[in-house]
């Protein structure tokens, strides 16, 4: 069965625009997480940047405390995030690249270039028994070095799908071309024994074509699910996602 996570930053992002610096405010993402999770979700994910530009540390520390269901921590391989992480200890970390003037994670995390960090990041992370994963593109010099870092899992940015799927039609193919690329990607990341999972930009509209992808295990949806709870309610929008991927099959 394929899993869905949710990620609750933009429900802060949008408490964050009336009261950033208060230390409250609405609407409240933890209990967004509860309503997605009452619904169905099988984890939540808050990504707690550098920044802090939306979810807070006292966000995360609340998820830990309040949900029933997996916690997925996005964050940098900065050592004060690393530090927090230790101490909030999810179930698993996503380490994702971060620059400060983009509006959400843009890319995919060059693990080539950082493999000696990662590593030791890695061998903490799994000592404390949280499991790791790399947010990348599908890229096969980026998957052959996630697994030389020893990740337990891989998220596939599907970012560059999602963007060309929205295209007009003769730029559309482009979709089909990266669409080939997460297939690879993910029979390439299952064959050196890397669990799969994917996130970007996915919506109802896109995801059936994702289907194609095989060996997923999870998908990270966040900024469509906010968009269609602000006119369904959270509860309603993480239902019509569940519904959706019931179709996915390996």
């Amino acid at each position: 069965m394929l899993k869905l996570g949710v990620n609750i930053d933009h429900v802060a992002t949008v408490r964050e625009a009336r009261y950033r610096g208060l230390g409250h405010g609405e609407p409240c993402p933890v209990l967004a997480a509860l309503m997605a999770e009452a619904a169905g979700a099988h984890g939540i994910t808050a990504h707690l940047r550098e920044d802090r530009r939306h979810i807070q540390d006292r966000d995360v520390w609340a998820l830990r405390e309040k949900i029933a269901t997996r916690l997925n921590l996005e964050m940098a391989n900065a050592p004060e995030i690393i530090a927090i992480a230790l101490k909030l200890n999810p179930e698993i970390v996503c380490i994702v690249p971060e620059r400060r003037l983009e509006v959400t994670t843009e890319g995919g995390l060059d693990v080539l270039g950082a493999e000696k960090s990662l590593t030791e990041t890695r061998k903490k992370m799994n000592a404390a028994g949280i499991e790791v994963s790399l947010f990348i593109a599908p890229d096969a010099a980026q998957i052959e070095a996630s697994a030389r870092v020893g990740a337990q899992f891989i998220e596939l940015h599907t970012g560059k799908f999602a963007e060309d799927f929205q295209a007009a039609d003769d730029k559309r193919r482009k979709a089909e071309t990266e669409l080939l690329r997460l297939i690879a990607g993910a029979k390439q990341a299952h064959a050196l024994g890397l669990q799969v999972n994917a996130g970007h930009g996915l919506n109802l509209e896109n995801l059936p074509a994702l289907f194609a992808v095989p060996h997923l295990v999870e998908l990270n949806i966040g900024h469509s699910l906010v968009s269609r709870a602000v006119f369904t309610g959270m509860e309603n929008a993480v239902k019509e996602m569940l519904a959706v991927m019931k179709n996915y099959r390996t």
